[in-house]
């Protein structure tokens, strides 16, 4: 697709007729590729007409099956199946190439994609596991490392807001802690009598003065008991 998109884009440059839609396709299929690359951790594929003939024999030839997102069909392999060859014929070729690393029938099985450079130099690119023949991409260190460092550092910040929810600040009091299960203590907790401030001279003289005043104005009468 991208290799059409391409073709058609150099044609039009080539008679000065270039439309945003021939831009615009282009530059849907680099992002498609680019999508699809960076997703291939997060998929898995299986055929299930597979699975009961699955072995250490039969492994490759369902790895190259077409419908298989983690197999490039540019690799060796397709040469050598193409021209009817066997695989050991590999280790004489050079390019891109998939190879059986390990095998425990008939549960799991490990596939290794790796650049041949000569019959004794290899790069690894990326290993592959099939469970119960479902397939998945290993993680590389990077992605693993990528992946754990963004977790500690999402778990830190989410710490860090959380902590930063329960800060006050008032410009008279500096700063200080505020958290949620105090208030719900103090709903709780039974109110306090408050304490009566004790009274002052002046407000006792006045009080005694109002006493007395009221002494002299109302009289006290005593009642003699009769004998």
């Amino acid at each position: 697709m991208i290799i059409l998109s391409c073709f058609s884009l150099k044609k039009s440059f080539a008679e000065n007729v270039i439309s945003w839609a021939d831009i615009w396709i282009l530059w849907h299929d680099v992002v498609m590729m680019n999508h699809l690359n960076d997703n291939l951790l997060g998929i898995s594929w299986v055929d299930s007409s597979w699975i009961p003939i699955l072995n250490s024999g039969s492994v490759l030839d369902y790895f190259s099956e077409r419908s298989n997102p983690f197999y490039d069909r540019t690799c060796n392999n397709e040469v050598v199946k193409m021209q009817r060859l066997t695989l050991e014929h590999l280790n004489q070729m050079v390019g891109v190439e998939y190879i059986l690393l390990h095998a425990q029938e008939p549960i799991l099985f490990i596939i290794r994609k790796q650049q041949r450079q000569s019959p004794t130099q290899v790069i690894p690119l990326a290993d592959y596991y099939i469970i119960a023949g479902v397939i998945y991409q290993a993680p590389d260190l990077g992605s693993v490392i990528n992946s754990r460092v963004l977790t500690a550092v999402h778990g830190i910040q989410s710490a860090f807001d959380e902590a930063m929810s329960y800060c006050r600040y008032h410009p008279s009091k500096g700063y200080w802690w505020h958290f949620k299960d105090h208030e719900e203590q103090d709903k709780v907790k039974p109110k306090a009598k408050r304490k009566e401030e004790p009274s002052s001279i002046f407000q006792r003289q006045r009080v005694d003065a109002l006493l007395l005043d009221l002494r002299q104005k109302f009289p006290p009468k005593f009642v003699q008991k009769a004998t």
